[in-house]
Protein backbone atom coordinates (compact mmCIF):
# COMPACT_ATOMS: atom_id res chain seq x y z
CA UNK A 1 0.00 0.00 0.00
CA UNK A 2 1.41 3.38 -1.47
CA UNK A 3 0.54 6.62 1.28
CA UNK A 4 2.53 10.32 0.47
CA UNK A 5 1.63 12.84 2.89
CA UNK A 6 2.82 16.07 2.51
CA UNK A 7 3.14 18.59 4.95
CA UNK A 8 5.10 22.16 5.19
CA UNK A 9 3.26 24.43 3.92
CA UNK A 10 1.96 27.77 5.24
CA UNK A 11 1.70 31.83 4.11
CA UNK A 12 4.83 32.98 3.84
CA UNK A 13 5.78 36.84 2.72
CA UNK A 14 7.79 37.24 -0.74
CA UNK A 15 11.34 36.32 -0.18
CA UNK A 16 10.80 33.77 2.70
CA UNK A 17 11.66 30.05 2.75
CA UNK A 18 9.44 27.17 3.61
CA UNK A 19 10.73 23.42 3.35
CA UNK A 20 7.69 20.64 2.46
CA UNK A 21 8.23 17.59 3.09
CA UNK A 22 7.09 14.24 2.21
CA UNK A 23 6.53 10.96 3.88
CA UNK A 24 6.54 8.22 1.84
CA UNK A 25 4.59 4.77 2.93
CA UNK A 26 6.35 2.96 0.16
CA UNK A 27 7.88 -0.17 -0.42
CA UNK A 28 11.05 -0.01 -1.66
CA UNK A 29 11.17 3.63 -1.41
CA UNK A 30 14.84 3.95 -2.25
CA UNK A 31 13.92 2.11 -5.92
CA UNK A 32 11.82 5.03 -7.23
CA UNK A 33 12.46 8.76 -8.08
CA UNK A 34 10.41 10.82 -6.49
CA UNK A 35 8.82 14.34 -8.08
CA UNK A 36 7.69 17.44 -6.85
CA UNK A 37 4.71 19.57 -8.57
CA UNK A 38 2.44 22.01 -8.14
CA UNK A 39 -0.92 23.59 -8.89
CA UNK A 40 -1.93 27.40 -8.97
CA UNK A 41 -6.22 28.10 -9.13
CA UNK A 42 -6.99 28.02 -12.89
CA UNK A 43 -3.69 26.19 -14.12
CA UNK A 44 -2.66 22.89 -14.98
CA UNK A 45 -0.39 20.83 -12.89
CA UNK A 46 3.42 22.00 -13.63
CA UNK A 47 6.46 19.90 -12.89
CA UNK A 48 8.66 21.31 -9.91
CA UNK A 49 11.31 19.16 -9.16
CA UNK A 50 12.62 15.79 -9.10
CA UNK A 51 14.92 13.48 -7.58
CA UNK A 52 16.61 10.06 -8.85
CA UNK A 53 16.09 7.00 -6.92
CA UNK A 54 19.57 7.46 -6.07
CA UNK A 55 19.88 10.73 -4.66
CA UNK A 56 22.43 11.63 -6.84
CA UNK A 57 20.90 13.38 -9.76
CA UNK A 58 18.03 15.96 -9.61
CA UNK A 59 16.17 18.50 -12.27
CA UNK A 60 14.33 21.59 -11.71
CA UNK A 61 11.65 23.54 -13.52
CA UNK A 62 13.51 26.60 -14.97
CA UNK A 63 11.08 28.88 -12.71
CA UNK A 64 12.53 27.50 -9.52
CA UNK A 65 16.10 26.76 -10.61
CA UNK A 66 18.68 28.32 -8.15
CA UNK A 67 15.51 28.86 -5.74
CA UNK A 68 14.51 25.60 -4.54
CA UNK A 69 16.65 22.43 -3.81
CA UNK A 70 14.94 18.77 -3.97
CA UNK A 71 16.61 16.03 -1.52
CA UNK A 72 15.44 12.93 -0.01
CA UNK A 73 16.81 10.26 3.09
CA UNK A 74 16.34 7.13 1.81
CA UNK A 75 16.84 6.08 5.58
CA UNK A 76 13.45 8.02 6.58
CA UNK A 77 11.56 7.09 3.24
CA UNK A 78 11.46 11.27 2.97
CA UNK A 79 11.42 13.69 0.62
CA UNK A 80 11.92 16.94 0.86
CA UNK A 81 11.45 20.62 -1.27
CA UNK A 82 13.65 23.65 0.25
CA UNK A 83 12.60 26.59 -0.87
CA UNK A 84 13.99 29.92 -1.00
CA UNK A 85 13.38 33.87 -1.78
CA UNK A 86 10.04 32.65 -2.68
CA UNK A 87 7.26 34.92 -5.12
CA UNK A 88 4.13 35.23 -5.04
CA UNK A 89 4.23 33.23 -8.46
CA UNK A 90 5.14 30.05 -6.34
CA UNK A 91 1.42 30.06 -4.78
CA UNK A 92 -0.06 26.70 -5.16
CA UNK A 93 -0.87 23.33 -4.16
CA UNK A 94 2.37 21.36 -3.76
CA UNK A 95 2.43 17.58 -4.56
CA UNK A 96 4.72 14.69 -4.18
CA UNK A 97 4.48 11.79 -6.27
CA UNK A 98 6.25 8.64 -6.92
CA UNK A 99 8.04 7.75 -10.13
CA UNK A 100 5.93 4.62 -12.17
CA UNK A 101 9.18 2.88 -12.57
CA UNK A 102 11.91 1.49 -10.80
CA UNK A 103 15.67 1.84 -11.08
CA UNK A 104 14.73 4.62 -13.83
CA UNK A 105 17.92 6.13 -15.65
CA UNK A 106 16.38 8.97 -16.16
CA UNK A 107 14.50 11.25 -13.92
CA UNK A 108 11.23 11.46 -14.86
CA UNK A 109 9.64 15.15 -15.98
CA UNK A 110 6.47 15.11 -16.62
CA UNK A 111 3.12 14.17 -14.40
CA UNK A 112 2.22 11.25 -16.59
CA UNK A 113 5.21 9.16 -15.27
CA UNK A 114 3.95 9.03 -11.70
CA UNK A 115 1.76 6.86 -10.07
CA UNK A 116 1.21 7.72 -7.19
CA UNK A 117 0.29 11.39 -5.57
CA UNK A 118 0.19 12.41 -1.70
CA UNK A 119 -3.02 15.07 -1.24
CA UNK A 120 -1.00 18.30 -1.49
CA UNK A 121 0.03 21.15 0.45
CA UNK A 122 -0.67 24.84 0.19
CA UNK A 123 1.62 27.28 -0.32
CA UNK A 124 0.79 30.80 -0.59
CA UNK A 125 3.03 33.60 -1.15
CA UNK A 126 1.90 37.27 -0.38
CA UNK A 127 3.62 40.24 -1.83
Amino acid sequence: QVQLVESGGGLVQAGDSLRLSCAASIPFFSRYGMGWFRQAPGKEREFVAAIKWTGGSTNYAGSVKGRFTISRDNAKNMVYLQMNSLKPEDSAVYYCARDQLNFRTQIAGTDDEYEYWGQGTQVTVSS
